[in-house]
């Protein structure tokens, strides 16, 4: 993946605001490997939603992304960020990529191992991220129960309403690709994209809901510069909207390139769903 800045890509920013934030901060580093990694909460958030109907409001969605199951992504982190997730009790929830790193195929099962407590009335609903791949990972999650959507939809019953849930492969991006995948779908549609670059698009297509991961909210940032190794995503991370279409963007559970956070520790999101209020 190529940034902005003089042609990096994001794992050379990474290392190099790694190293900046080791040499320019007193004790960042050792605090983003040793504490701030590991300090996992949960974050609430509630979206308006385009077109949501009366008998999905309050509906609430657990969301686990990019845990980097490795070596220095362990499975006591990920363990807790499903059991922060199942102690709020969602009505569904999704997982959005990313399982394990550089496709290592050592970690997938163990990802998979750690994921498998996730359990909620209406689901649990997983894409592939760019760090996956097409055949281990999607079917190690499968013999789990979970649904893995790649350039698919399904579709569930809440409360006598429809809600379909969408997901994407990591490179499908091009709108003609995306439309069937949402060909037949309902008005009140969810869709599951690892990279919140594919917010253009869905706002394009007047997709109500997105959610993505894939960031790690910037994973570094440093106080009067930002997420820069994140600049580059149209969202990076929480709430937002463009057009008719609302975006969560999780900073994750897990780390990628050096296992350091600064100022983003991880997170598992609880999000609520209201119907958006006419203007």
């Amino acid at each position: 993946m190529r940034t902005a800045l003089a042609g990096m890509t994001r794992r050379d920013m990474l290392k190099g605001l790694a190293a900046a934030g080791i040499g320019a901060a007193t004790g960042a580093g050792s605090y983003g490997y040793r504490y701030e990694r590991h300090r996992i909460g949960v974050t609430h958030a509630a979206l308006e939603v385009s077109g949501l109907p009366a008998a999905h409001t309050g509906l609430r969605v657990g969301f686990i992304t990019d845990i980097h199951r490795s070596q220095t992504g362990t499975h006591e982190l990920v363990a807790k960020a499903v059991a922060l997730v199942m102690a709020e009790r969602p009505d569904l929830i999704v997982l959005g990529g990313d399982y394990v790193t550089n496709a290592d195929r050592r970690y997938m099962q163990p990802a998979a191992d750690a994921l498998a407590p996730l359990s909620a009335p209406h689901g649990v609903f997983a894409v592939m991220g760019n760090h996956d791949d097409d055949r281990d990972m999607p079917a190690a999650l499968a013999a789990r129960h979970v649904v893995v959507l790649r350039d698919s939809r399904t579709r569930v019953t809440i409360n006598g309403d429809v809600l379909d849930i969408a997901g994407l492969r990591y490179w499908t991006h091009r709108v003609p690709d995306i439309t069937r995948v949402l060909r037949g779908a309902s008005p009140n549609v969810m869709l599951l994209a690892h990279t919140p670059k594919r917010l253009v698009e869905a706002a394009a297509l007047s997709v109500p809901l997105m959610l993505s991961g894939h960031t790690h909210g910037g994973q570094i940032v440093l106080p009067g510069l930002g997420a820069i190794a994140a600049r580059e995503f149209p969202v990076i991370a929480g709430a937002a909207r463009r057009e008719n279409t609302a975006v969560f963007v999780s900073r994750g559970v897990g780390t990628v390139y050096v296992p350091v956070r600064i100022n983003c520790p991880p997170e598992v999101a609880i999000l609520t769903l209201n119907p958006r209020a006419l203007a």
